[in-house]
């Protein structure tokens, strides 16, 4: 289970991957003192020989934490840019039938960067193959992180405890 963590101002530190820690590092935040719980896991207790304590679901960290405002290049990135729909034939695709196209094959001189890669259903991938030339529907760009943080919201978020919905603007 994860532990959700939340900046000074309640929104969560990161969406571009979900600000999720695993539960010994929220510990180490409650120990250090650097956040606050706002929620608990129901019946989940974690023991050592002198200390017990229940395990955090969210926090909230004390000292502001600035957040990224730069975007690395990565395929569910690029995924995500094209809103999981096949750029040549507009199919919707999702995390399993996506894949990574570049205009410019790679064998032939092409880079993995923002402006030459698309999302594509498997079925246009394979009949592009090799080959330069196919028009993408919309021409691929290097998107701005608001834009991709934008994008992340219209797709489903992994909620690890019913406590995160609000958190994160979601419908209980």
């Amino acid at each position: 289970m994860d532990t959700l963590v939340l900046n000074t101002d309640g929104s969560p530190v990161s969406v571009l991957p979900l600000s999720a820690i695993n539960w010994q590092e929220a510990i180490k935040y409650i120990v250090l003192d650097k956040a606050h719980v706002l929620e608990w896991h129901d019946d989940w207790i974690v023991r050592s020989a002198r200390w017990e304590t229940r395990v955090p679901a969210v926090i909230m960290v004390k000292e502001y934490m600035k957040k990224k405002s730069g975007i690395r290049y990565s395929k569910q990135n690029v995924f995500l840019r094209d809103g999981y729909k096949c750029q040549y034939c507009g199919v919707d695709v999702n995390r399993r039938t996506a894949t990574l196209d570049h205009l410019i094959p790679v064998s032939k001189g092409g880079k993995s960067v923002w402006e030459n890669s698309v999302c594509a259903c498997g079925k246009c991938n394979s009949l592009k193959g090799n080959k330069s030339g196919y028009k993408p529907k919309k021409m691929p760009h290097k998107p701005s992180y608001y834009e991709l943080v934008e994008k992340r919201k219209l797709f489903d978020f992994h909620v690890a405890h019913p406590s995160w919905g609000p958190y994160l603007g979601l419908d209980s």
